[in-house]
Formats: C-alpha cells, structure tokens, sequence
C-alpha cells in the first residue's frame, strides 16, 4: 500500500470561488496514486454534484455531509441541533485521521464553519497539532482565522477578481452545485 512519507496542513481560504474545487482535484490525484482520502463536509447537507460523482472512486475516496447552513439564509445563529451534527463531524473526521487508514483528510467549510460558530477555532488548532505526520490535511472555507494560518504548512487564497453572480447568475447544477 503507497502511504505519504510526510503529510503537511494546506489551506484554502478566500472569498473567490474553487476551494472545494482544489480540495477535491487534490483528492482526485491522491487516488490516482492509490492514497486514501476521508472528506467531511460542513454546513453543506444539500446534495451537491460532487457526491455523486465521487461514488465512482469509493474505493479510495469516502465523503460524509455534518450540518446544514439554513440559518444562514434565516440570518439567524446556528441551533443545538446544528451545533451537535458539527460537533460529532470533528469526532468522526478526527476517528478517521486517526486510524491509519486515511492519508489525505478534507475538513470541507470547516474555516467559514468556525466564523458561524459551529466549530471553535481552538478545536480545529487541536484537530491540526493531532495530524500523524504521513497524514496530509486540508482545510476550506472563507474567513479563515489567523491563528490557523500560522499554523499551516500552505494556505491559498481564492481571490474573487470577477463573478458572474453579480450579473445575478445563480448556482448551477454541476458547476457551482
């Protein structure tokens, strides 16, 4: 079995579009070199493209949903319930980094996810300093705290120059969703 002789901490961070994008090429290449990848999902229960199309590649790639963003749109602060389901997605994600089944761990929306409160930053710098050293963990997400970025090996920002959303263009199927 190929394993990562050193893993390091990658961000993706930033308001332009394509973090999650990255996060799962990087996970798509991995697989194509027969290394294991476990991807949480936060704030994301919606059943994105992404999902389907990685089924194809089960065998070296696993994908889990943990909490929804509705109160976004409500412009209200997340309940016990979301609360509990990101609470148990950094369980379940640190289970999987711990096991030594894994060598590359997506902790998806996890940085916008602490700027909603759903996840602490303290928990996420725990999650980062717990990393096994063959492990290679990447984070996304907007607003991503300073504190992390210290503590990562790479951070890229995604820099929005021009978006078609401000000629009121939506989210469509298989490119943004």
């Amino acid at each position: 079995m190929t394993r990562l002789e050193q893993g390091f901490t990658q961000i993706y961070t930033g308001n332009g579009k394509g973090k999650t994008t990255a996060a799962i090429g990087q996970a798509v290449r991995a697989a194509g070199f027969g290394l294991k990848t476990y991807i949480a999902q936060f704030m994301k229960e919606f059943p994105y493209s992404e999902l389907k199309s990685l089924k194809h590649l089960e065998e070296w790639i696993t994908i889990e949903q943990f909490c929804g963003d509705e109160f976004v749109y409500k412009k209200e602060l997340p309940g016990k319930e979301e609360l509990a389901k990101a609470k148990k997605g950094l369980a379940v994600a640190k289970e999987k980094m711990l096991s030594g089944k894994y060598d590359l761990i997506i902790l998806d929306e996890a940085l916008v996810a602490t700027y909603f409160k759903l996840i602490k930053t303290e928990e996420l710098i725990e999650f980062i300093k717990r990393k096994p050293d063959n492990v290679e963990l990447i984070l996304t997400g907007r607003y991503c705290p300073e504190e992390l970025i210290e503590l990562a090996d790479l951070v890229t920002e995604m820099k929005e120059v021009k978006h078609y959303y401000q000629k009121g263009i939506t989210s469509r199927k298989g490119i943004e969703s």
